[in-house]
């Protein structure tokens, strides 16, 4: 079953392709996504891999938790579920 990885901390150049190819030195990588500000475009420093299985999640949070990427310190843990908000209210 799929883990996904929250990972923060990247450096807003960074693509979704090169957040893949370094999260597949601990396995393989079902897919890697690079989140955006609606508005700009310009990332917000952090995205979300989605790793194979449990063993290569837990590899990738050790090998890349804490450690340089592009100059900055990133931050990878397991994923938590996205919580509910208060709708918006439209004046």
């Amino acid at each position: 079953m799929a883990k996904r990885l929250y990972v923060g901390g990247l450096p807003y150049s960074t693509t979704q392709d090169e957040l893949k190819d370094a999260f597949s030195q601990a396995g393989a990588v079902e897919s890697s996504s690079i989140i955006t500000d609606k508005m700009s475009g310009r990332s917000k420093g952090f995205g979300f891999v989605e790793m194979t299985n449990d063993e290569d999640a837990q590899k990738a949070i050790e090998l890349w938790n804490g450690k340089d990427f592009g100059g900055r310190k990133l931050t990878v843990n397991e994923a938590r579920p996205m919580e509910a908000r208060a709708p918006r209210q439209s004046w």
